[in-house]
């Protein structure tokens, strides 16, 4: 018995560019991926796994110290010395494994991802051991600048409150919604997710602060809580 096809989660692409030029007249250009080399990005990525930012960065520091912020050195470090140079950004040990298998694969790969396409390139990080869908968007838009869209719990927080999707949505049919709505653009996907990371830590946070969002008029979450107020 054939099965129905469930349909595909739509965005409207307007009001999400209305959103973006929002957050972006309130905060400004944020400047992301705040790193020195394409590596420093992938390794970010990893380590900023279930841990805040800044705890990436005291790690990152740790291994720039040592000038160890690179591939061959992280490659041949024995793990548990890696493990405590990156403890900074918690769950060291499961990470410092994380990043031997990154390294072995650009090893493996040097000079063969560059020239694959944006579909093959994300499944070719997807394999490697410890990386999932939103570390591998990570490195593809801000290590190769290709045009995916990053999907977090940011994400889905403020664009659930704003009613534009569900709170649950797959990971997969939330990317490929903004990618339709939005267009391949890489340096707005670039922007934007930095923007919705900065508005999700100062105004929608888990108990947010509608009186300083920018989005606030346009929200189905402000608007009830306020008809409830």
């Amino acid at each position: 018995m054939a099965t129905l096809k469930e349909s595909p989660l739509k965005l409207d692409g307007r009001r999400l560019r209305t959103a973006y030029s929002q957050l972006l007249q309130r905060y400004g250009p944020q400047h992301w991926w705040p790193a020195d080399s394409a590596f420093e990005v992938m390794v970010g990525a990893v380590l900023t796994q279930n841990t805040a930012w800044s705890n990436v960065e005291r790690a990152i520091q740790n291994l720039k110290a040592i000038e160890a912020l690179d591939l061959h050195q992280i490659d041949r470090m024995p793990p548990d010395e890696l493990a405590q140079l990156i403890r900074p950004a918690g769950y060291f040990n499961v990470k410092a494994r994380r990043l031997k298998h990154l390294c072995s694969f650009l090893r493996a790969h040097a000079g063969q991802l560059q020239p694959l396409s944006d579909k093959a390139l994300r499944r070719a990080f997807l394999s490697v051991n410890g990386i999932g869908p939103e570390t591998a968007d990570d490195i593809l838009l801000y290590a190769f600048e290709r045009p995916v869209f990053v999907i977090d719990a940011y994400t889905r927080r403020i664009f659930s409150r704003l009613g534009m999707v569900p709170a649950h949505s797959a990971y997969e049919a939330l990317r490929l919604a903004f990618e339709r709505a939005l267009g391949p653009d890489p340096e707005l996907f670039n922007e934007y997710h930095a923007l919705i990371v900065r508005h999700a830590k100062e105004a929608c946070r888990k108990q947010p602060d509608c009186t300083v969002c920018c989005l606030a008029l346009e929200c189905d979450w402000a608007v009830q809580q306020h008809a409830l107020a």
